[in-house]
């Protein structure tokens, strides 16, 4: 499902081979999720969905959806005494919700966060749900993340790598990052080379190990860097490969060949959290497209009747095979 301004496209599962439909799988057991909300996570065979026109300073309700086993829960927001005394109600700034953990998938028993910002300190909410049941419970505010700048420039989608949670924040070097084991929330510098200014870069993992990696393209290169410990590591990253892309973006029909105008109409816009080895590119009008990083093949993302895909894609992945499905069809965007 993509959240726009004007209206909501309903989600659609497609194979990560992309070489045929997936009709098992889909959304349409719950028409809410056509109606007024939007997907914020996708993980352990979960998806999670918020209200699209909510004010930011309120708690929401989260649409549960397991689309495997065609289970759903739609958890309330948390009660207004969780924080006593709470003077933060009118100028709270949620963030985002994610999900935490998940028990043995036979049964809708997870666990959520929600994460807002109370005056100048990152707070977790987490929602507990064990067949049916939900409570809320509220942590401390942080005491060790300051959020010094307007907090509408956090990007409400997280990012699940290497075992953490991930907010990107808009023109910033540094991400907000949750522990879900502890909950303990804490700021990860981005190279120091990518900076604070307009470049625009994702994080995620190593297709063949897993690991920590940041990708950006900037000036039509493209640079892989992974986390690392080295004299010469840059805030604990190391730069692997730089690719250049101009090449590349010339197979794409009719996008301007000047540098600025070319600079201003690409952006990568993450990588593919499957593992495929993948990044995505956005254009401004001349479509989307995922690039393999080792075989350099550039593909158009369209569906099988010719639309576009919607932003953002998400990876999703059976918590456990049901019988239903083969093998082939188990990993699915």
């Amino acid at each position: 499902m993509e959240a726009d301004k004007r209206v909501l496209y309903p989600a659609a599962f497609a194979p990560l081979d992309g070489a045929s439909a997936s009709p098992r799988l889909s959304l349409a057991f719950a028409p809410d999720a056509a109606r007024g909300f939007a997907i914020q996570d996708v993980h352990l065979g979960l998806v999670l969905l918020l209200p699209s026109k909510l004010p930011e300073m309120l708690l929401p309700r989260i649409l549960v959806l397991d689309p495997a086993s065609r289970r759903r829960a739609l958890l309330p927001p948390p009660p207004r005494d969780a924080v006593p005394n709470d003077r933060w109600r009118r100028t709270r700034h949620v963030i985002g919700v994610a999900v935490l953990s998940r028990a043995h998938p036979s049964r809708l028993c997870f666990e959520a966060v929600c994460l807002a910002v109370d005056g100048d300190r990152p707070r977790a909410w987490v929602a507990s749900v064990r067949d049916g049941y939900c409570t809320w419970r509220a942590l401390p505010r942080s005491k060790e993340v300051k959020v010094d700048f307007d907090p509408v420039w956090f990007e409400k989608r997280c990012v699940h790598a290497g075992g953490k949670l991930y907010w990107h924040i808009c023109n910033s070097g540094r991400m907000l990052m949750l522990d879900p084991r502890t909950l303990e929330i804490s700021f990860l510098l981005a190279p120091a080379e990518l900076g604070d200014h307009f470049c625009k870069y994702r994080i995620g993992e190593t297709p063949e190990d897993g690991r920590l990696c940041i990708a950006s393209m900037e000036e039509q290169e493209l640079q892989l860097w992974v986390r690392g410990d080295a004299k010469w590591s840059d805030n604990g990253w190391l730069l692997e490969r730089k690719m250049r892309m101009r090449k590349v973006l010339d197979r794409v029909p009719g996008l301007p060949r000047d540098m600025k105008s070319r600079i201003i109409s690409t952006y990568l816009s993450d990588i593919d959290a499957g593992r495929t080895g993948k990044v995505f590119i956005k254009t401004l009008g001349y479509g989307r497209y995922s690039f393999h990083l080792e075989t350099w093949k550039l593909e158009r993302l369209v569906t099988e009747d010719g639309k576009e895909h919607g932003h953002p894609i998400f990876a999703y992945y059976l918590a456990w095979p049901p019988a239903f499905l083969s093998p082939s069809e188990e990993a699915c965007y």
